[in-house]
This record gives C-alpha cells, structure tokens and sequence, in this order.
C-alpha cells in the first residue's frame, strides 16, 4: 500500500505521516478491517467516498470528510463500531485517523489539507 504525508500548512500541523491509500475497489472495500488500532500518525485515506461506515471495525475512529479540492468538510470524532456517517454528494475523500486525532490536531471545517509523498 502507498504512504502519504498529510498536512495543514496553515496551521503548521501534520495530520500523519502513515496515510494509507485506498483508491482501488478492494482497498475501498477492505479499509481498516482486520486491524485492532490505529497509532497516531496513521490513517487510510479513502477516495473516491461520500461516506463510511464502522461496520466489523473493533475500534472507534476519527472521521474527516474532504470535498475534491482536500478542504475539510466534517468531521466526526471517535466513530464507534457498527455506525454510518451521512453520505454527502460534496464529500469527494475520507480521511480516517485515530481517535482524538481530530481534537489533538484541532481539524475543523475549512482547513484545506495537502497531501505529499
């Protein structure tokens, strides 16, 4: 699986520097199923989405929607197993972190993120 780096220039924060890609039908599928936790730092990118599910996870996660220019959308933190977020036709990507992510890293609405390699 590829790694991305993500940041929020204007805030001088990085998001993570493990950001897994899912942009294929089976890494979409398969997401972070299987896995126990996420480390700080760590997350799956996934692309395209409108909305994600927790379905079989055995963790909570942090949840950022991204419309197609990466500018943050919505956010729900610490989304526990078996729930849905809203689907949105403006959501373009997901970003899944670890939980408390969100708030650690103070990601709200309007932050534009930047991915590199």
């Amino acid at each position: 699986m590829q790694y991305l780096t993500v940041t929020i220039p204007e805030k001088a924060v990085t998001v993570g520097s493990r950001i897994g890609l899912a942009d294929t039908w089976l890494t979409r599928l398969f997401g972070l199923l299987g896995k126990s936790s996420l480390d700080d730092g760590a997350g799956l990118l996934i692309r395209p989405s409108s909305g994600v599910h927790t379905m079989w996870m055995r963790f909570a996660i942090d949840v950022i929607a991204l419309d197609k220019n990466l500018r943050v959308l919505n956010t729900w933190q610490r989304l526990r197993p078996w729930r849905l977020t809203p689907v949105s036709f403006k959501t373009h990507s997901v970003l899944e972190l670890a939980p408390g992510q969100i708030s650690q890293l103070n990601i709200e609405p309007g932050d534009q993120l930047v991915l590199s390699n």
